[in-house]
């Protein structure tokens, strides 16, 4: 899922302490999202329901990837490295998001489906599984910044794909715009709205696109 990227700024690597600010902070930018509100429809069971959810995901990226943040904690990337085989999920996750989700569960079920069913498989690639900058600091380069020191790793140390879910058409453009591809025919999300599955191919380092939130 994702908010929008933003050229500036400095990047830092998260660590545990900083779970729940950056559950937190990707809880308020992905808000509105059409993929929060098609997930919770109801904004009052929806602000409840957030912070805990993401922070399952900040939890397993912290273990099992790399999160970037900002020395303000403002905005977050979350990053996961993936093989050959599709992910798998990470332990106790159904039991973490049936908890979480409560009477919506079914919705979040469908959700993980749809995005599993077309998660590339049979080539290692770094998926970045969200990027959120908070809503005041949106606009300014920050989400770009995280962007970009990931984008550098992988162009020059490890030369490996990256692969996303765009939330929207916009955020679908300003990837456009940075590297990346469509990955495929939109994600149509069960009676809602589509997300667009995108991948970057390595590139040289000197041809780095100009300097996103998902």
């Amino acid at each position: 899922m994702g908010a929008e990227p933003g050229a500036d700024g400095e990047v830092v690597r998260a660590s545990g302490t900083d779970l729940e600010v950056l559950s937190g902070l990707i809880a308020e930018a992905f808000f509105d999202l059409p993929p929060s509100r098609w997930l919770v429809p109801d904004r009052a069971a929806r602000r409840e329901i957030w912070p805990g959810y993401f922070r399952i995901y900040v939890q397993h990226a912290l273990a099992a990837g790399v999160v970037h943040t900002t020395p303000s904690r403002d905005a977050a990337a979350l990053w996961l490295p993936v093989g050959q085989a599709p992910p798998a999920p990470p332990e106790g996750y159904a039991t973490a998001l049936t908890e979480v989700a409560g009477p919506h569960i079914d919705r979040f079920r469908a959700f993980d489906a749809a995005l599993d069913a077309r998660h590339p498989a049979g080539f290692a690639h770094h998926h970045l599984a969200i990027l959120a900058v908070r809503t005041d600091r949106q606009g300014r380069g920050t989400g770009t910044a995280l962007l970009e020191a990931h984008h550098r790793h992988l162009d020059s140390q490890i030369r490996l794909p990256a692969y996303l879910e765009a939330s929207s058409q916009r955020t679908r453009q300003l990837y456009l715009r940075r590297g990346y591809t469509d990955h495929g025919v939109p994600i149509r999300l069960p009676g809602g709205p589509s997300m667009f599955p995108m991948i970057r191919m390595p590139q040289p380092a000197a041809a780095a696109p100009e300097a996103v939130t998902k």
